[in-house]
């Protein structure tokens, strides 16, 4: 165990290089000015610092004094000081262990579905209950590394904290609180897709009328989905969760080999009926495979039909369909951004029972860290605001990602 507490700043600078080791090792030990800048990021930290380069200079020394990090020469080039974590060797930590406690020194507490997501590119947990056990694993120690802390009013799940050093367990007062995108999964993932597809199979009719038109009024989208018709380059195209069908005909009104693909028999068949000449088809999006047609789809559309997925699924889910993508096709995902969960009880004018329907906001820089976890490069994010004209009343996020 540490012979004393990590104050922030070393709990930041350990964070830093013990996250940069495993993302970026090509770069690894890291420069005095590249690690000031990984200290300093905007995304994947909470809070953010503004550290100048004296402050991580005299941390990093104290920290090597302690034996938690050392500072060697570049073996290449210039002769330049580097520095090296040597915090996992000290606690013994696991690859697992070492994932959750570095996204905990730099994020602060985080429940096991926000750990799940937020380590994607540290380590692979197979699913909540796996981040779930290594926490128990950590706390269950001699010395523990981590403490679970009081479930607050409106949370769905606990959050942990690591015992490193002082850490900031409860927002300010003025800050709000962390949004749980993992309630979607409060009574299991079977419950909520049944949920789902009742829900759309009790508005179908209405709803494929809703938006039949949507894309008239939406000259942004208009032009992504032109560039996924060209990027595509004459190979097939399928709308992942097409709902009524209307964005797989417009793709295929621009000359793609478009098909279409929905959890809910009710609107396939609504897409067939509204749109005769394109190929509709039943399945999940999380189970895509590959077309008959072709080694590999030229692009794979993901356009608003996440939007019921907790966040700890969300990164399997972009892996799925980013897998059957052609060399040189595209993944386009469109999302709400915020930072909220919001609940229907009703939905054009339908009661959706017990339960009714959650939709998920997502965090764009979490997003763009899942489509780049799932092998994608050249990422690209938009995002737009709400179209009050069109009834909309969260930002639009638009992400699109290349498979090399």
């Amino acid at each position: 165990m540490l012979d004393q507490p990590l104050d922030a700043t070393q709990q930041r600078v350990l964070g830093a290089l013990l996250e940069k080791q495993v993302t970026v090792p090509a770069s690894y030990p890291m420069t005095l000015g590249a690690l000031r800048t990984a200290c300093n990021q905007s995304s994947s930290r909470d809070p953010v610092t503004d550290l100048d380069e004296e402050q991580v200079k005299q941390t990093a020394h104290a920290l090597k004094e302690r034996g938690l990090l050392r500072i060697v020469w570049s073996d290449t080039g210039r002769r330049t000081l580097k520095y090296h974590q040597a915090l996992d060797e000290v606690l013994g930590l696991g690859d697992d262990e070492r994932a959750l406690l570095t996204v905990l020194l730099l994020r602060g507490a985080q429940s096991p579905g926000e750990l799940r997501t937020r380590t994607e590119r540290l380590h692979t947990f197979a699913d909540r209950d796996e981040v779930a056990a290594c926490l128990a694993r950590l706390a269950a120690r001699e010395e523990p590394l981590v403490r679970q802390l009081e479930r607050r009013p409106r949370e769905q799940d606990h959050r942990w904290v690591h015992l490193l050093g002082p850490a900031e367990a409860e927002p300010a007062p003025a800050a709000a609180a962390p949004v749980d995108r993992e309630s979607p999964l409060a009574d299991g993932p079977e419950r909520r897709d049944e949920r789902v597809r009742a829900a759309y199979a009790a508005v179908a009719g209405p709803y494929a009328e809703r938006f039949a038109g949507e894309l008239d009024d939406l000259p942004f989208e208009r032009w992504l989905l032109e560039r996924v018709v060209r990027a595509a380059d004459g190979l097939p195209v399928v709308d992942a969760g097409c709902g009524p069908g209307h964005v797989t005909a417009h793709l295929a009104g621009l000359g793609a080999d478009a098909r279409g693909l929905d959890l809910t028999p009710e609107m396939v068949a609504q897409a067939r009926e509204r749109h005769p000449g394109v190929r509709y088809e039943t399945g999940d999006l999380r189970r895509l495979m590959r077309p008959e047609s072709a080694a590999g789809w030229g692009a794979v559309l993901a356009w608003h039909s996440l939007t019921h997925l907790a966040g700890s699924e969300l990164p399997d889910a972009l892996a799925a369909l980013a897998r059957p993508l052609a060399p040189g096709g595209v993944l386009l995902v469109a999302l709400q951004a915020g930072h909220e969960v919001r609940r229907l009880d009703s939905w054009f004018d339908v009661d959706l029972g017990e339960g009714g329907l959650g939709f998920v906001q997502h965090d764009p820089a979490e997003v763009v860290a899942a489509v780049e976890a799932a092998g994608l490069v050249d990422v690209e994010r938009f995002v737009r605001g709400p179209r009050a004209a069109l009834g909309e009343t969260s930002q639009r996020l638009y992400v699109l990602g290349g498979q090399p």
